[in-house]
């Protein structure tokens, strides 16, 4: 997605103040345009769909101080969490995203919203509808063609009533058009009139749940992403969050759902890819899932064999060689 500096303009930077050089950096690092690139490494072939959003090569990296070195003594280096990752959600599917917690699936969500850190370097190669976009066309996008469903129903205002803050998400709408987008959507999803005047802390996480993709939907968006949405609900609750997703899938939009329970993912998704150590490692459709002999990553194996009609049977060789727990790193400014 953002390229980085090319070595004649690192060398005007190091010319300047340490600070303007650091500014320098983040700016090139976060706003260069995404270079034209065709491959089809990831690109499944989806009836009846075109390509909503569409990453090639995304690779992304933090600078941190050495953890291991004396303080005084610490040393910035350079920690790379994606590689190599691309993925396709076409129009009017689910594109699951499954692995372990921790494995760096949210920064996946975050570089396609365009949310970056100040000491991350990210690059690659994103489209959205056809077009390449760069780190500020992202930005643009965020809230508008592209909405998030967080993770977490903390993203709502404890102080603010629902209704209006359903509301807030469709700023360029006249107040009377935000509020009758929002009662159609509540309707829509069933909460009742009186959801609008409650606070997050009167809502049932059901209710939380579909607050929050009213939220995401207030603009019109194309894609979804949403990010672990169903943690703290019991099955039947998270069915239903999932069956909302595959009602606005089903409508000729995209969902890219991120998540750590395969099981959950199969129900609804129309294609898994197998998140691992900071890339995908297979694609699959999910009819695939039905025989581990159409599977082909050991990882991908060991979490067919984990599913609850397979009685958790993952074997030791399968698990040695398919454990997925990578770490995300943190740390200081771009080196």
């Amino acid at each position: 997605m953002l390229e980085k500096a090319n070595d004649g303009a690192a060398a005007q930077a190091a010319s300047a103040n340490k600070a303007a050089a650091i500014a320098h950096e983040q700016t090139t690092h976060k706003d260069a345009q995404l270079h034209h690139h065709h491959t089809h490494a990831a690109t499944s072939h989806h009836d009846g769909g075109h390509h909503l959003l569409q990453v090639e090569d995304l690779n992304v990296s933090f600078c941190m101080y050495d953890e291991d070195a004396p303080y005084f003594q610490a040393k910035q280096r350079d920690v790379q969490v994606l590689h190599g990752l691309s993925i396709a959600v076409h129009a009017g599917e689910i594109v699951a995203v499954v692995g372990a917690s921790g494995s760096g699936k949210t920064l996946l969500a975050d570089a396609v919203l365009g949310l970056f850190e100040p000491n991350s370097t990210v690059t690659g190669r994103i489209w959205f509808d056809g077009e390449r976009m760069d780190a500020e066309g992202l930005r643009a996008l965020r809230g508008h063609g592209l909405s998030l469903v967080p993770q977490s129903v903390s993203h709502l205002d404890p102080m603010m009533r629902v209704g209006k803050q359903v509301e807030g998400f469709a700023n360029a709408l006249s107040k009377a058009e935000r509020k009758a987008r929002r009662e159609q959507l509540f309707e829509r999803y069933g909460l009742g009139p009186e959801v609008a005047r409650l606070y997050p802390h009167e809502l049932s996480g059901g209710m939380a749940r579909r607050v929050l993709l009213c939220c995401a939907l207030m603009d019109d968006p194309r894609v979804i992403v949403a990010d672990e949405p169903t943690p703290g609900l019991d099955l039947d609750l998270a069915v239903r969050a999932l069956d909302d997703f595959r009602s606005f899938a089903n409508e000729g939009n995209g969902v890219l759902l991120i998540t750590h329970d395969i099981e959950l993912a199969l129900r609804v998704a129309d294609r898994v890819a197998v998140f691992k150590d900071g890339t995908v490692v297979e694609e699959a459709a999910v009819a695939n899932f039905a025989d581990p002999a159409l599977l082909s990553d050991p990882f991908t194996r060991a979490l067919w064999h984990a599913l609850p009609e397979h009685d958790f049977a993952a074997t030791a060789s399968t698990d040695e060689q398919g454990r997925g727990n990578a770490s995300i790193d943190k740390g200081g400014r771009s080196c």
